[in-house]
């Protein structure tokens, strides 16, 4: 037990442990990580600006009116609307989460992976140099708006490389994200405009590595890697 307290005082000190609600149990965007112009001149500030609080935080607030239109549901049990704030919440706050990812993804120094989340880049993809090219053309393939995602599934030990519409669409249950690129456009439209690939290739000089060892440590039963 005082290994476990000590490896998850490590992750958050990381600033793996997501913040998701505030004192009130709300959903709540979390302040960023760094400054607006932190990311320059890969994102630019204003891109930053927009997205966090134009995307992210009406997201929070978005999922939290589907969460009260429930409760309303129930204690009228009418439930006419049910399919709607079901839909509203799955999009809403899937959006949330992803975006708090995000912003740990990007807090980095690029560089590549080492230690047991090298190790199972290398098992799961054969090497580093073959797993970024998938990651690069699932992400750039995305159909419409969504995500690229890197997840880890606990029941079957691999690590994926998961394409994701929208915000909630073609997951794989039981998938822990440990790192994710966001292709919506207000992502990056301000800088790269349409050229998406651009953006994406960009951001691996902001990944941060240790963030996502830090998530795939969290989501791995009491086996390690090896």
């Amino acid at each position: 037990m005082l290994a476990q307290a000590q490896t998850a005082h490590a992750a958050e000190d990381a600033g793996y442990i997501d913040k998701l609600t505030d004192a009130d149990g709300k959903y709540a965007a979390a302040p960023l990580p760094f400054a607006y112009d932190a990311l320059e001149p890969v994102i630019d500030a204003r891109t930053v600006e927009l997205h966090y609080n134009f995307h992210h935080k009406p997201a929070a607030v978005a999922a939290n009116k589907a969460e009260d239109g429930l409760v309303k549901a129930r204690e009228s049990n009418d439930f006419s609307l049910v399919k709607f704030y079901e839909k509203e919440l799955a999009f809403q706050l899937s959006s949330h989460i992803l975006h708090t990812i995000y912003w740990t993804t990007v807090s980095g120094k690029g560089g590549e992976p080492k230690g047991d989340l090298a190790k199972a880049i290398d098992r799961n993809f054969g090497a580093y140099t073959k797993f970024k090219a998938q990651l690069v053309a699932a992400t750039v393939a995305v159909e419409a708006s969504g995500w690229g995602i890197v997840g880890y599934h606990p029941a079957t030990a691999k690590l994926m490389v998961l394409q994701c519409e929208n915000h909630q669409k073609l997951t794989a249950w039981g998938i822990q994200p440990i790192l994710v690129l966001d292709v919506f456009e207000h992502a990056y439209y301000l800088k790269y405009q349409n050229r998406r690939g651009d953006y994406v290739n960009q951001l691996f000089s902001l990944v941060n590595w240790n963030n996502a060892a830090q998530r795939m440590q969290a989501a791995l039963p009491a086996r390690r890697v090896t």
